[in-house]
């Protein structure tokens, strides 16, 4: 692991040390690399989202639709 020093307003400070203690982490190292990895899942989902948007539209989910799937998931046991 590497080390990174970040330097932060007082008042920042003084929240990340509430959110690590009332969050129930050991560190607000820990805290600080929780909200990185949630914001690496947020950029993941959003990439995910908007290659979902761009892509051709699929089949109508109507009833019909998922009595087929049904037929399908049940021809497979």
């Amino acid at each position: 692991m590497t080390t990174m020093n970040v330097s932060l307003p007082e008042e920042l400070k003084v929240f990340v040390d509430a959110q690590a203690e009332r969050g129930g982490y050991g560190s607000t190292s820990e805290f600080v690399r929780d909200l990185i990895r949630r914001e690496q899942d947020r950029q993941h989902l959003r990439a995910l989202l908007l290659d979902g948007a761009s892509s051709p539209a699929g089949p109508i989910a109507d009833q019909g639709y998922f009595s087929s799937l049904r037929a399908r998931v049940h021809s497979t046991d």
